[in-house]
């Protein structure tokens, strides 16, 4: 109550414009003591609206609700999210409103200006704070709305054949390579089959192989006159030389030795300065293949425990946003959001249908090779048993798995992408990255390659990191310090790994035998780097990560999942340079298909990382200041720019899965022994 007497004039009038038009614009103020709203009735032929809502100015905060004709009118700040849809707002909101729910077929526009800012990321100016007490009375903001009618029927049916259509074309374009591929094989095989190369050009060999090694030997064993430089192997043994072809052996990895009778001479072998595939491929076929097959039966399991409470909790967002109405829960980009059922953006749901579409064509791509390869061993083919690279195909199955997983962890992250389930988006990501550069690593090094075991526990710190990041890494030192010392170190000792072939023990005593080799090869004596390849590739990377590190650590970039996807992608990147660099200076050559293939995937990422760029949402700021970076549909009226990137970063990484499944195909008529390690 005032302390005195208060005279004041009451003053009714007549609203002219209290029916909204479809399509016309409409230019009003409103205040905290004065909030709008306005009636909007369905056309007979409309059966969804989108409600858009500007302003000149970002401050006051305001909130847009659309609300069912009852009375009371919630116009209030205090009681304006108690009824219908609502959303924050500083310069933009858009809301979807579809006549189904609202049984009258017309709806209130309901306009709110709050008395303070921090809903919408901004505070109260401190020159006003504890002086003015009538400060609010200054808050007025024009707002111009505008009702446009929403997309039709037709268009989810065009926009849904679009998006399957798109991606059957590559199966229809796979049957066609197969096809031509067959009838190659048949009238080469009419015509007597391929002569065997040395890897020069020659039709034989010097030193013949050891064609008696049946597949339950040391596969890829060369005679002790070639030029591998190891002793003769012997079988493992006559039960397993006897034994089957297939994979089908209940013989588990560790039930036995798989190099009984050269354990000895492993770091002699490994050690060479020229090392050939023969070095490397010396374990037993039958238990190397088993060993990466545990890549795909992993996969799965990882992929069902992930996704089933994955499902659970976006389900459980998405009915909260469709109960309560807070469309500030949910970071779309509003200006292209199409429901259709439960779902609030359908769009951005449907066009993660290439990942699994494409994942799943990998997989058949990989089993028809797959097939052909066991045929070929029950035949006991000499070319698949001594020439070429040796086949395994566990992490192929693996990175079809994760293209299928990406997809369907996206579609579930886009349900409601907010700041509490960023992860779902990425962590695949980062297992796809990692599985490409354990594939290509195995290529050349099929007996040293990393365990199932410890490259998905590795996978499992590197998604912590990333959580730890987006909690931390905004604004905490200690965080990026850690990070960098840890990125710097897990570099070091990888490049120690790979420089050494696994040969190089981490233990206790790891620090004293690295300064003793630092001590006699760069202080007592400068000598050349025995494996000068490597070592140039080391050094590289090694300031590739170094410098990302120190960039971290520096500029602390605020989204830190994509700064860590951008480490195992420039590291991919720049391993898969060096082996195409390798692999020409070799005098092997690139045919046709993976020459395609490689070329296709510099493309479509360009264009995929474009779209990427184009940001129109972001859980790192306010619901209301992410909706300024909102934009209209740019494909068919039903997709945006982020649901492009979708559809080109599906094909993008189908091609980088073939281009590392064809790459080598060069060399399925060269020894092995022929056949350079880098």
């Amino acid at each position: 109550m005032a302390p005195y007497k208060v005279h004041y004039a009451l003053e009714v009038t007549r609203l002219k414009s209290f029916e909204l038009g479809t399509s016309s614009a409409f230019e009003f103020q409103a205040s905290p003591s004065e909030p709008q709203y306005f009636l909007y009735k369905f056309p007979p032929d409309v059966d969804s609206v989108i409600v858009k809502v500007v302003s000149m100015a970002v401050y006051p905060c305001s909130v847009v609700s659309i609300q069912d004709i009852v009375c009371p009118v919630y116009d209030l700040d205090h009681n304006v999210e108690f009824n219908g849809v609502y959303q924050s707002m500083t310069k933009e909101a858009a809301i979807t409103v579809q006549k189904k729910d609202f049984l009258g077929e017309q709806f209130f526009v309901v306009f709110v200006i709050k008395p303070e800012d921090y809903a919408c990321g901004g505070s109260v100016p401190a020159s006003i704070q504890g002086i003015n007490h009538t400060w609010n009375l200054q808050r007025m903001k024009t707002l111009e709305v505008t009702v446009v009618p929403s997309i039709k029927e037709s268009v989810y049916v065009h926009a849904i054949l679009f998006s399957f259509l798109s991606f059957f074309s590559f199966y229809l374009g796979s049957l066609v390579v197969a096809f031509v591929h067959y009838l190659r094989s048949r009238r080469k095989s009419c015509s007597g089959g391929a002569s065997p190369e040395d890897g020069s050009g020659t039709a034989t060999s010097s030193q013949p192989i050891t064609v008696s090694t049946t597949e339950g030997s040391s596969y890829g064993a060369i005679d002790e006159s070639s030029s591998s430089g190891g002793q003769q192997l012997s079988p493992l043994g006559h039960k397993a030389a006897c034994g089957s072809d297939t994979d089908s052996s209940v013989e588990e990895e560790s039930d036995f030795d798989t190099m009984p009778e050269i354990e000895s001479d492993k770091n002699v072998i490994r050690t060479k300065v020229f090392l050939y595939l023969s070095d490397l491929s010396r374990k037993d076929r039958r238990i190397v293949s088993k060993k990466y097959k545990i890549y795909f039966w992993n996969i799965i399991t990882i992929a069902v425990f992930y996704a089933l409470p994955v499902v659970q909790l976006v389900i459980t967002y998405q009915t909260v946003v469709n109960v309560t109405g807070n469309q500030d829960i949910c970071y779309y980009n509003f200006l292209c959001a199409h429901p259709l059922g439960v779902l609030s953006a359908f769009n951005n749901v449907l066009s993660n249908v290439g990942h699994v579409l494409l994942g799943f064509l990998f997989l058949l791509i990989v089993l028809r090779r797959d097939i052909l390869h066991r045929r070929c061993l029950e035949n006991k083919d000499i070319y698949t048993m001594e020439y070429g690279i040796p086949k395994h195909f566990g992490l192929f199955y693996a990175m079809g798995i994760a293209l299928m997983m990406e997809g369907v962890l996206s579609a579930c992250y886009h349900v409601c992408p907010n700041y509490s389930n960023f992860q779902f988006d990425t962590s695949f990501m980062y297992m796809i990255a990692g599985l490409c550069m354990l594939k290509l690593y195995q290529t050349r090094h099929p007996d040293i390659n990393a365990s199932a075991y410890s490259a998905y526990a590795s996978f499992a710190v590197v998604i912590c990191l990333a959580v730890l990041g987006v909690v931390f890494g905004k604004n905490s030192v200690w965080f990026w310090v850690l990070f960098s010392i840890v990125h710097v170190v897990a570099s070091l000792g990888l490049s120690t790994q790979i420089y050494y072939m696994g040969r190089f023990k981490i233990d206790l005593g790891i620090f004293r035998r690295v300064f003793m080799v630092l001590y006699t090869d760069c202080i007592q004596q400068c000598s050349r780097p025995m494996y000068m390849d490597r070592m140039v590739l080391l050094i590289v990377g090694n300031l590739v990560n170094w410098s990302f590190a120190i960039f971290g650590l520096v500029y602390r970039p605020k989204d830190f999942a994509s700064y860590l996807l951008g480490i195992f992608i420039c590291n991919l990147l720049l391993y898969l340079a060096f082996y195409v660099i390798m692999k020409l200076r070799s005098s092997e050559r690139l045919l046709p298909i993976p020459l395609f293939c490689i070329v296709a995937t510099a493309v479509v990422w360009a264009a995929a990382l474009y779209f990427f760029f184009q940001n129109l949402s972001s859980w790192e700021e306010t619901p209301a200041e992410s909706r300024e970076k909102n934009r209209p549909c740019i494909l068919l009226g039903f997709f945006d720019d982020h649901d492009v990137w979708h559809f080109l970063s599906a094909a993008a990484l189908f091609f980088s899965f073939l281009v590392l499944l064809t790459l080598d195909d060069d060399l399925d008529s060269v020894r092995r022994d022929r056949i350079p390690v880098f």
